[in-house]
């Protein structure tokens, strides 16, 4: 069974920096372009960014480019998002979530995402 496992959520200042890890099993997690995916409190859920199987090409979000980082290790099959310089509006619940399309589609739609974690809090807060 597909399970995807997420951690290092918490509570942050503004500025501060935190690791989110995402724990794959139950499939091929290399023959997989992987995203995370967040959802602020009341909002939507917005795309933040997406690595190909093989971490040679990656996206993010506007708001977040040269702020996170994504990124896995195929060996381990983890997938992670180094998020630096946080910013209140970072706030909401992040997930991590299995591609059905090429990386480079950078929206969540009906058919983009079959499998997602539990989701985990970040909330970045004076």
């Amino acid at each position: 069974e597909v399970q995807l496992v997420e951690s290092g959520g918490g509570l942050v200042q503004p500025g501060g920096s935190l690791r989110l890890s995402c724990a794959a099993s139950g499939f091929t997690f290399s023959d997989y372009a992987m995203s995370w995916v967040r959802q602020a409190p009341g909002k939507g859920l917005e795309w933040v960014s997406s690595i190909r199987r093989d971490a040679g090409a990656k996206s993010y979000v506007d708001s977040a480019k040269g702020r996170f980082t994504i990124s896995r290790d195929n060996a381990k099959n983890t997938l992670y998002l180094q998020m630096n310089s946080l910013k209140p509006e970072d706030t909401a619940v992040y997930y991590c979530a299995r591609k059905e399309t090429p990386w480079y589609i950078d929206y969540v739609g009906k058919t983009e995402y079959e499998y997602w974690g539990q989701g985990t809090q970040v909330t970045v807060s004076s």
